[in-house]
């Protein structure tokens, strides 16, 4: 891999002046459209996915799939998609753009079929995994042939943002489009969609491109570790499984989950003998020895833990209290892509324009998720108006924009080869994208169902004979909606308390590292007050 890593770097950038070019396209697709075909190629595959959650009253009123049904399928096509980041750079020299992006087109329009008709578990599971890869590997294929069009110099601190603003777009607007699709027509139609982009995908290709690979010599697959990916796949499903129907099962009480959990240690046990004791692991476990890999993941956990409560607690406060229907719901989601493009703005300029490094930033983001938990908890109440919701979106948006395009190119700037990037790649999603959602999930619904209970145990234990004036006590509207709703606002309240200090924790630990007692080895990290005066200096 290192004689490919040097052909990469050493590859010329287009000639000034005559437009961005691209080998794979014919010859008469003018220059200047071309890279915005694999832009829209891009979107179209971000846009699908195996389940859409932004359909999920609608499944679950035409189906028997419960919620945890659903978000299991939700994370078994993230599990598709983290375990397919090594292959990535395997697949793009050993075929060509059009075999690659048809069959992911193929694959991916089969498997909505699939989802669209079949109500069996474990066939949805299998869909929906293959349908994360093809996913990536369609995503992966777009920007990688457009990467030096984003920056000639492939400046990882550009490319990275913008990349994320095709991603968060697609994320926010696919849950919405799923939604509209549900309210107007029915789920099935955002199936529909997927297969019919999937076809616009596979007419483009035959029409705009023709087969190319960027390597003469092709690479072969073999001595690629299968089984010691199929064992991680099964690792991270039965991890996965746990955290999403630990709460439903009550946790270990449950013998359900005990079996598992065994089950789960004994695959993660065999998992890690063959990543040490196979002579071409499937990601090879050196890695973590690289720079800053470890604290990169530790933040990405601690990062994902946070930003769970905005998956879990704004989906219980929207669906069970204020009871919005789906598209609502999704039109209020949306009010977190201003805020990502905003913080991705805000990336582009530290990262790229001042240079500087990363720690503050950080800072800054969990700064803004411990905004955003605080306005959410000072808003939350029964006469609230959900417009009053929207800065905090913002908020939580914002902090988003900034972290996940900064540790992706930290986690560049730690790792020596593009080969060892892509293994990066996988370790580094596991906690953003997948175990760490996973494992918010799971979580946040025990932690709230535990104050839940328990702020209905002590109200009740207050109601007593002796302080209850029985003739004007309305029982039944005791135990109606309106008591559960106000003791389900407490618990939300509660929860939203400890996401404050615990973001704050990390934000103070964080901005504590520009202080030049306290940080080491950092350059241009410029002080606050330093910060202060040039922009003083600037308004004279």
């Amino acid at each position: 891999m290192g004689k490919l890593t040097e052909f990469l770097m050493k590859a010329p950038p287009p000639p000034a002046g005559m437009g961005f070019a691209m080998p794979m396209m014919k010859g008469w697709v003018p220059r200047r459209l071309q890279p915005w075909i694999y832009v829209l190629t891009a979107l179209c595959f971000q846009f699908s996915g195996g389940i859409y959650l932004g359909a999920l009253d609608e499944i679950r009123g035409t189906t028997n799939f419960m919620i945890e049904d659903v978000m299991f399928l939700l994370y078994a096509t993230l599990a598709g998609m983290a375990v397919w980041f090594p292959m990535l750079f395997r697949m793009k020299f050993r075929f060509t753009n059009q075999q690659l992006l048809c069959t992911s087109a193929i694959v991916m329009g089969i498997c909505n079929i699939i989802t669209m008709y079949s109500q069996s578990m474990p066939v949805l599971v299998v869909a929906c995994f293959i349908a994360g890869i093809a996913k990536i590997q369609g995503t992966f294929e777009c920007m990688s042939n457009i990467q030096l069009w984003i920056t000639p110099r492939r400046d990882f601190a550009v490319f990275f943002p913008v990349l994320h603003i095709i991603l968060l777009t697609a994320i926010e607007g696919g849950g919405w489009l799923a939604a509209w699709m549900g309210h107007h027509f029915t789920w099935q139609m955002m199936h529909a969609f997927t297969v019919g982009t999937m076809s616009f995908v596979l007419l483009s290709q035959i029409v705009l491109c023709r087969p190319f690979c960027p390597m003469p010599n092709r690479f072969s697959l073999k001595g690629t570790d299968w089984q010691g990916a199929l064992l991680i796949c099964v690792t991270m499903l039965l991890f996965s499984y746990i955290f999403v129907y630990g709460d439903h099962y009550r946790w270990f009480a449950s013998q359900h989950i005990r079996v598992l959990g065994a089950f789960t240690l004994i695959f993660a046990g065999l998992t890690l003998y063959r990543l040490i004791h196979n002579r071409y692991p499937y990601v090879e476990l050196r890695l973590l020895k690289c720079r800053n890999v470890v604290p990169i993941l530790i933040v990405t956990i601690l990062a994902e833990l946070a930003f769970g409560a905005e998956h879990t607690l704004e989906e219980i406060l929207y669906t069970e209290v204020v009871g919005l229907e789906e598209l609502t719901k999704e039109s209020q989601y949306m009010w977190a892509l201003p805020g990502m493009f905003l913080g991705i703005a805000f990336d582009l300029y530290w990262l790229k324009v001042q240079k500087w490094k990363v720690w503050k930033l950080i800072g800054i983001a969990f700064l803004s998720i411990s905004a955003y938990a605080l306005l959410m908890y000072s808003t939350v109440g029964m006469a609230v108006n959900i417009e009053q919701y929207q800065l905090a979106i913002m908020l939580r948006g914002f902090g988003y924009g900034v972290l996940a395009p900064t540790l992706m190119w930290a986690l560049d700037e730690s790792v020596p080869s593009l080969e060892m990037f892509f293994m990066g790649l996988f370790v580094f999603n596991i906690p953003h994208m997948y175990l760490g959602g996973a494992m918010g999930y799971g979580f946040y619904t025990t932690i709230f169902s535990h104050f839940l209970n328990e702020d209905m145990m002590n109200y009740g234990r207050q109601l007593t004979l002796t302080n209850l004036d029985l003739s004007q006590f309305d029982f039944g509207a005791f135990m109606g909606d309106s008591y559960l709703h106000s003791m389900m606002l407490v618990a939300i309240k509660q929860v939203y308390g400890y996401v404050i200090w615990f973001a704050l924790l990390l934000a103070s630990i964080f901005l504590l590292c520009d202080i030049p007692a306290v940080r080491t080895n950092i350059r241009k990290v410029p002080l606050w007050p330093v910060l202060a005066i040039e922009y003083l200096a600037r308004k004279k």
